[in-house]
């Protein structure tokens, strides 16, 4: 996409120096991607243990509640993509809807998000593959350092290489993971139906609200099940490179929030039921690993072990995707430095931004490590990446009623998917923003709340250079959707 608002220059660029590579990923690819962004085993593995200590047999019903509202900003980035097809998504989206600072903080919400998930989820790809070829060396901090370096570097290489070579990737890696998943989702729902099973008889109840302690609870557990969902939305940022990426981009975010959903609800529960309580707490690095053991004794925990290997390096894939295209689209917008915004002109991938944020987050991953502080950092992460989750996912339920609002009383349909779910999504997202933060702890604040106000710096920075991102460009609603539209717009091809 050619930056229209950028400086007169000396000497013009070529065009591909904002162009990112059309029609590298389909729409069944972008549905891989949003699945992929989730890491539903690596959620799973990693996070189980957590919400369970948090939400104990209400984890269920976390989970379920938050789901609701996601979908609902699922259906917000739907039609935002609908109105505007850009790499920044909610950074491009909020800016036009509400205002360019609220735009400029949702896309830096979702960069430090995603960095600080880079420095922390580095760490099990290189447990797990250590767990599976060598379980003794598990404890070997350089070792498994070396070996999460390695496959991060491998998924930045992807990236940078070409989308279509990303998506491959994408394919291969969710596909088994997710198959090992559903195979593995109908074993537990036969162990826990044969009574097989250590830990209490499941209960509808559980999905309901009465397991939970109080409202602090609640809280606490959406907080937590936010952290589960996170990561869909990167269908959204691929919308430019993805094949009727106005359309398919936000299709591909509903039904790849659907397919988690599933997957999160049946394995909590199946572990709830099969494990006890102390085996959940003794095995919170990776409680896939003993689920799958206690499911099929002896090559069960191998199996799920490849399945959440597969799904960290998935993810890290997916988060690189995420902030990479968040940082093209604001360089070429001259929010941030305009190198950000210049594409390889054989790749078609943002090069520069690329090379960046692998350099910052290996040497944050590697430090990190050998300071002794990654077990903090990711238990921190969890609830400060759920604070920045929460900012821009409200902020992008707010925008879509604020763009579409001429239309959302024209029908039932508008009513429900533009104006109320989304909005409700919102509000829901704004309620355990807020409410939650006076419960955390002081470092998780810090981290969650300050790296976000650390955007200001470059709002100031770039705002008085004259950036037009700042000058505000009102969303278009696409022709098909706007009421003021010509009547036979319908025969019109797609912009």
């Amino acid at each position: 996409m050619a930056d229209t608002n950028a400086p007169v220059q000396q000497a013009p660029e070529p065009e591909h120096h904002h162009e990112l590579q059309a029609d590298g990923v389909t729409a069944a690819g972008s549905i891989v991607m949003a699945v992929a962004g989730s890491a539903p085993a690596y959620s799973i593995a990693a996070t189980t243990a957590t919400l369970v200590a948090v939400a104990g047999l209400a984890s269920p019903a976390a989970l379920l509640w938050c789901a609701l509202p996601m979908l609902g900003i699922a259906w917000a980035f739907a039609y935002l993509g609908r109105a505007d097809v850009n790499a920044g998504a909610a950074y491009s989206w909020v800016g036009r809807a509400l205002h360019p600072i609220l735009g400029f903080l949702s896309g830096w919400a979702l960069v430090i998000s995603a960095t600080i998930f880079m420095v922390a989820g580095a760490l099990p790809a290189g447990v797990m593959t250590v767990a599976l070829f060598s379980p003794e060396n598990s404890d070997n901090v350089p070792l498994v350092t070396a070996i999460g370096a390695v496959w991060f570097l491998v998924m930045a290489a992807c990236v940078l290489l070409g989308v279509r070579i990303t998506a491959r990737a994408q394919w291969i890696m969710s596909s088994v993971e997710v198959a090992i998943l559903v195979v593995f989702a109908i074993a537990a729902i036969v162990t826990a139906a044969t009574g097989a099973h250590a830990g209490p008889s499941f209960s509808w109840s559980w999905l309901g609200f009465e397991h939970f302690s109080g409202t602090g609870a609640f809280v606490a557990a959406a907080l937590i099940a936010a952290f589960y969902y996170w990561g869909w939305d990167v269908a959204a940022n691929l919308s430019e490179e993805t094949k009727n990426g106005r359309k398919a981009s936000g299709i591909g975010g509903i039904v790849g929030v659907i397919i988690v959903f599933l997957l999160f609800e049946i394995f909590t529960i199946a572990t709830l039921v099969i494990l006890p309580a102390e085996t959940i707490e003794a095995n919170s690095g990776n409680v896939l690993n003993v689920l799958g053991e206690a499911i099929w004794p002896g090559p069960g925990g191998k199996i799920l072990i490849i399945a959440v290997m597969l799904s960290t390096i998935a993810t890290l894939e997916t988060t690189l995707i995420q902030v990479t295209r968040t940082l093209f689209a604001m360089g070429r917008d001259h929010t941030i430095p305009a190198a950000f915004g210049h594409s390889h002109p054989k790749w078609r991938t943002p090069a520069f931004a690329t090379l960046v944020v692998t350099g910052v987050s290996l040497v944050l991953f590697i430090g990190s490590n050998f300071l002794g502080s990654v077990g903090e950092i990711l238990n921190n992460a969890i609830s400060s990446i759920g604070l920045q989750i929460a900012f821009y996912y409200a902020l992008a339920g707010i925008a879509v009623v604020v763009a579409y609002r001429r239309i959302i009383f024209s029908s039932v349909k508008n009513f429900i998917f533009i104006g109320l779910w989304p909005g409700l999504g919102a509000l829901f997202m704004v309620w355990i923003f807020f409410v939650s933060i006076p419960s955390l702890e002081t470092i998780v604040i810090i981290i969650g709340l300050g790296s976000l106000a650390l955007g200001i710096v470059p709002i100031i920075v770039f705002w008085r250079k004259g950036a037009a991102y700042f000058s505000r460009r009102p969303l278009e609603l696409p022709d098909e959707l706007d009421a003021s539209a010509p009547e036979d717009v319908d025969t019109a091809p797609p912009r």
